[in-house]
């Protein structure tokens, strides 16, 4: 059930190319490399980097949410989001504003990411576009020199997702869109954000592709299968039915050349417990592979089997080539937050390194499905903590912060960790990593000339409970609003929030396991071996020259042909370069504000190299001298 292969001929058609010093899409490129071929800022000189200017997203008045866009520069302008439903069009040298646009709405929830936008160069009929979706289920075109509506793109340069076919009758329930779509050809293929905790019936994680000139539906992929579709007999009777979840809400990857769309697809709902929703649940938490222009399945590969830890796939997949036996291999890299990376062949879906079924262990609670194992690569390893046992993993930093952390497992029971995949308890168990935890939408990189994929990552921890949400009110789980979305409390269910819940293992800010805290680590996909892994970011207070790392999740890291890492990402809000054979830090400036979007680079018509990142409320760049 794991693995299915249908087979299709190959498109060789090539993709118009924009120019190399570029940064035309969210990865660089469809493949989602972040790789840029750029090299005038290089290891020797990389320390000379200097402010360039910046601009201000966040206006008089404005309600703000820290930016998590990554920014695009196409033909000479620079295209630009960041909440709530704001875009702009930039001078990519000075940050001159060329025009404005806010989209309708007024969505104030914790998301409302705006990651990113589109750009579409259009055609005969149609000028170059500027393509992005708003948390209100809206999709929008907007022409990319003027940031005028388009007038021929579904309502008046705006199509409603928010259609009866993914809604399931559930239309007061959110359906929205936090990362850029994907656009192949005429096509622009979108994900949804759903709201995780309105139980398993809602919304659909439905994958669609519209007409770029028309906005007209071109096809859907049913992410929950259904009767006759391969992958529905994972789910017993009619358990399938207006099940909500197992959706792309980060980022699409294309191979281009073959007209392959790949989709990482979450969990379904709800995210903890699965009692509704028995057997493996297929797409949920799950690659797949579908023709981009019809949507026909091509094969999947379903990295969790029955999730209830909320780790989703929100890691945007990485194609590369892998030569293993002399053999040269088209792959694709994927994971899930837990950061088990698998590598597989991106035609057939296969494993380039094996991958085992391994045991797992089971809950306790009453009525749940708990898969009996779960599939673990066996190269590369795992690239973060995923157990804890008490006492030899305490963590040692000072003999006061030792002793704290003791209290708090001798009172947890030591934690009730058995390892990977340990699902929550009524009791509590720690959770490794929890739902921040390992990795997130923010991504990798991928070095062509080292063959290295490259990803910050955070060792992280939760006290997983589940309880039922009117079984005791005083626990403090949930907000009013989140009961309001459960339903009505004469049905009760299972639930767990970790995002309300005072439950990691931290005494003053650091976490009670031994560190690394975090980490950044270059794979080698020829051999499927680490290459290097060092700490990555700092924590306060830690005694001098311990390098613990620290927290680094909300941002991820961009390489160059020059050999160069750029990320920011740390809680420390430092903006760092580092040598990418190594992982050596060659170079830091400090921000105002913690950096939570991917840098990019491109070439300014001045001839100099640019850095540009998100920070905060702010867009910082920077060039050489």
């Amino acid at each position: 059930m794991r693995i299915s292969w249908l087979f299709a001929a190959a498109s060789l058609a090539l993709p118009s190319l924009h120019a190399q010093t570029d940064w035309p899409t969210w990865g660089h490129d469809p493949s989602n490399q972040r790789h840029s071929p750029l090299n005038q800022i290089n290891p020797g000189n990389v320390a000379k980097l200097a402010p360039a200017w910046s601009y201000r997203m966040q206006k008089e008045g404005q309600a703000f949410r820290l930016s998590q866009s990554t920014p695009l520069v196409v033909n000479g302008v620079m295209y630009l989001s960041w909440p709530w439903n704001h875009v702009a069009a930039l001078e990519p040298e000075t940050g001159k504003v060329l025009w404005e646009y806010t989209a309708r709405g007024d969505y104030r929830g914790f998301e409302a990411s705006m990651r990113g936008v589109a750009y579409w160069p259009g055609d005969k009929l149609t000028p170059p576009q500027i393509l992005f979706g708003t948390e209100e289920g809206d999709l929008y075109s907007l022409n990319a020199k003027t940031g005028k509506l388009n007038p021929g793109f579904g309502n008046e340069g705006i199509v409603n997702l928010k259609t009866p076919e993914v809604m399931n009758g559930f239309m007061g329930l959110h359906h929205g869109i936090t990362s850029a779509p994907a656009i192949y050809k005429n096509l622009v293929f979108t994900g949804s954000h759903i709201v995780d905790q309105t139980g398993v019936k809602g919304p659909a994680g439905d994958v669609r592709a519209w007409d770029l000139r028309t906005g007209k539906l071109v096809w859907t992929f049913h992410t929950v299968p259904r009767p006759g579709e391969v992958g529905n007999d994972s789910w017993p009777g009619d358990t399938w039915k207006n099940v909500s979840g197992a959706n792309v809400w980060s980022f699409f990857t294309l191979d281009a050349r073959r007209g392959i769309l790949y989709m990482p697809l979450g969990s379904v709902n709800n995210d903890f417990y699965g009692i509704d929703r028995p057997g493996p649940n297929l797409f949920a938490n799950s690659i797949v592979a579908v023709d981009a222009e019809t949507g026909k399945l091509k094969w999947y590969f379903q990295a969790i089997h029955h999730e209830i830890w909320d780790y989703d796939m929100p890691i945007p997949p990485i194609l590369f080539d892998v030569v293993k036996d002399g053999k040269r291999i088209p792959a694709v890299g994927t994971m899930t937050k837990n950061t088990l990376l698998f590598i597989l062949d991106r035609v057939t879906g296969k494993p380039i390194y094996d991958v085992e079924e391994r045991p797992v262990p089971a809950g306790d609670i009453p009525g749940e499905w708990y898969s009996p194992t779960q599939p673990f690569p066996v190269k590369p390893p795992p690239l973060v903590r995923l157990s804890f046992k008490y006492p030899d993993d305490i963590a040692k930093i000072t003999p006061e912060h030792e002793a704290a952390c003791r209290a708090i497992f001798e009172k947890e029971e030591g934690g009730r960790n058995r390892g990977p995949y340990t699902p929550p308890s009524a009791k509590g168990t720690l959770q490794l990593p929890w739902v921040l935890g390992g990795a997130t939408w923010s991504g990798g990189t991928f070095d062509p000339k080292l063959g290295y994929y490259i990803i910050n990552t955070t060792d992280s921890g939760d006290f997983s409970m589940i309880v039922q949400h009117n079984a005791d009110p005083s626990i403090p789980r949930l907000t009013p609003q989140d009961v309001n979305l459960l339903g009505p409390p004469e049905t009760p269910r299972l639930f767990n929030h970790p995002f309300r819940s005072p439950n990691q293992p931290i005494v003053n800010g650091w976490p009670c396991w031994q560190p690394p805290w975090g980490r950044l680590t270059a794979v080698n996909v020829n051999t499927g071996d680490i290459a290097w892994q060092v700490p990555f970011g700092t924590m306060e207070g830690v005694p001098a020259g311990m390098k613990t790392g620290g927290v680094n999740l909300g941002g991820g890291p961009t390489t160059t042909a020059s050999g160069l890492i750029f990320i920011g990402a740390a809680v420390d809000s430092m903006f760092r370069a580092l040598d990418t054979k190594t992982g050596q830090e060659l170079w830091s400036a400090k921000t105002e504000e913690a950096i939570h979007g991917n840098p990019i680079t491109y070439m300014g018509k001045d001839g100099k190299q640019y850095i540009a990142v998100t920070a905060g409320s702010t867009l910082v760049t920077y060039k050489l001298p």
